[in-house]
């Protein structure tokens, strides 16, 4: 399993915390689960979802806890709750301001940049020390904006959330903070999804979040190179050894930013 920068693999699945028979299956089937206390959840269940995430421990080097959004009564809730336990790993939503991030010092915070404002300030997020990652979120970034809907009907992306998507990532990668691809809400379509994995894999993204369990091992499999790739990474690293620059290999011209991709290559395969 590949492990990216906060020690997590890459297949994330949110699991409802009011729905405490659900977190086994989640944690076998997820590199990590991201116990949802924000839009999973009815405002009138929000008491009883604290009350089963205290209930109910899972190992906190792979649990996530999505609070609410901060300034919410719910969300001073939340971290109350969240002192009695032993999770340090939290997403916080609808993220915009970067000094209010920073006063979660107790937390590793993945920040979920999911608005207008959260987008524009993803560069000042990812800045901020205890931000380990940024993921954004289509749906609520096009209701923010008065939209309908973040995806074509065929399924792509429109112009607008492929800029947001981008944005994240560039401010996650100049700041060595974790990218993380936002969900793949036709959970029945993994052919689709897979597509937008490997998409997410070759661009960058470190993991992927999911919102079924038959989601995980297809975005897990799109961050395991394949036996060819793996081969060809090993054999342009080996290659390198000894030459002092640019040089050739099966008539392709070999440089540094190619080394790299070898490199990352070969550390999915390693971990």
């Amino acid at each position: 399993m590949m492990h990216n920068v906060f020690g997590m693999g890459p297949a994330l699945l949110f699991c409802p915390a009011n729905r405490p028979e659900r977190y086994a299956k989640a944690m076998d089937r997820a590199d990590a689960v991201i116990l949802d206390l924000e839009d999973a959840v009815a405002p009138e269940d929000k008491a009883q979802a604290r009350e089963a995430l205290l209930a109910n421990p899972l190992d906190p080097e792979r649990t996530i806890v999505r609070v609410n959004a901060q300034g919410t009564a719910d969300f001073d809730l939340d971290v109350a709750a969240l002192k009695k336990t032993e999770y340090s790993t939290i997403m916080v939503p609808k993220a915009e301001d970067p000094g209010a991030l920073a006063d979660l010092v107790r937390y590793r915070v993945i920040a979920l940049c999911e608005t207008a404002a959260g987008i524009l300030a993803a560069p000042r997020i990812a800045e901020i020390r205890n931000v380990v990652g940024l993921m954004w979120g289509a749906e609520d970034l096009v209701a923010s904006l008065g939209g309908t809907s973040s995806r074509h009907s065929g399924g792509g992306y429109r112009d607008v959330a492929l800029h947001a998507r981008s944005r994240v990532l560039l401010a996650a990668g100049a700041y060595g903070k974790v990218a993380i691809d936002s969900v793949y809400l036709d959970f029945k379509d993994l052919a689709g999804l897979g597509e937008e994995s490997r998409d997410a894999v070759a661009s960058g993204f470190g993991a992927k979040a999911c919102i079924h369990p038959e989601q995980a091992e297809t975005v897990r499999r799109a961050y395991e190179p394949s036996a060819e790739e793996a081969e060809y990474a090993r054999r342009v690293l080996a290659a390198a050894e000894g030459q002092g620059g640019v040089f050739q290999l099966d008539g392709r011209m070999i440089d540094g930013p190619i080394l790299r991709h070898a490199e990352a290559t070969v550390h999915r395969v390693r971990s």
